[in-house]
């Protein structure tokens, strides 16, 4: 008996610290990719780049996550996550040079990146500390986010800005709802992929600045 509850332990403490070096490399890579992100958008703007479309950037986007889900576990998702994030920076760049263009742009977009940080720190540090357990979420998750997807699509196919602000207000509300989710997941061994880790935390931090921006931008009554 002894032996094997010794056993027991010797899995669990491994599994727990095979969980800590998931969430370690996780906010590494995270935190690369955030400023990469940030450089190709830097780069976007400083070059005056036109936004690709919205046809060209789903076709990116869902293009290169197929490939770094399908590479996950190979150096190549490493490029991928790169070319991802990268491709997305490039997207986001003028989106931002049209805010920072608006009388009060500049104050909209430092206040949209404050509170996403403010939240993702929040969010991820509560799922941290408090080590419970959001699985539950899943599948709500999953459909909100596919029933916002389509949302936003006729919102912007069909010209309906109403749409368009529920959409982003509930894309702040789920994408909230993700963190605390993939967070849980890595502390609790349903995730045991960095790279597909890193993806998650970063599309949920990308559409939720993203979501905030449109959101404070019609509050400070520039849209």
């Amino acid at each position: 008996m002894e032996i094997k509850t010794l056993a027991h332990e010797a899995n669990a403490q491994s599994g727990v610290l095979a969980n800590n070096k998931v969430l370690r490399n996780t906010y590494a890579l995270l935190s690369m990719t955030l400023l990469f992100s940030a450089m190709t958008a830097g780069i976007s703007m400083a070059l005056s780049l036109p936004h690709p479309g919205i046809l060209i950037t789903l076709v990116g986007y869902f293009g290169l996550l197929f490939a770094t889900a399908k590479f996950r576990n190979s150096s190549l998702g490493l490029v991928f996550v790169f070319a991802l994030t990268g491709f997305m920076g490039y997207t986001l760049g003028p989106i931002l040079s049209s805010y920072l263009s608006l009388p009060n742009g500049s104050q909209i977009v430092t206040n949209a990146f404050l509170v996403t940080g403010l939240l993702f720190l929040g969010l991820s540090g509560y799922a941290l500390t408090s080590k419970k357990d959001f699985s539950f979420m899943g599948a709500f998750l999953m459909v909100g986010i596919i029933v916002g997807f389509l949302a936003g699509l006729a919102a912007l196919f069909f010209e309906m800005p109403g749409l368009s602000l529920a959409v982003s207000a509930m894309f702040v509300l789920l994408m909230a709802g993700l963190i605390l989710y993939e967070t849980s997941n890595i502390i609790h061994g349903g995730e045991t992929n960095y790279i597909m880790a890193t993806v998650t935390l970063y599309v949920a931090i990308f559409n939720l600045f993203t979501s905030l921006l449109h959101l404070l931008g019609f509050m400070n009554g520039q849209e």
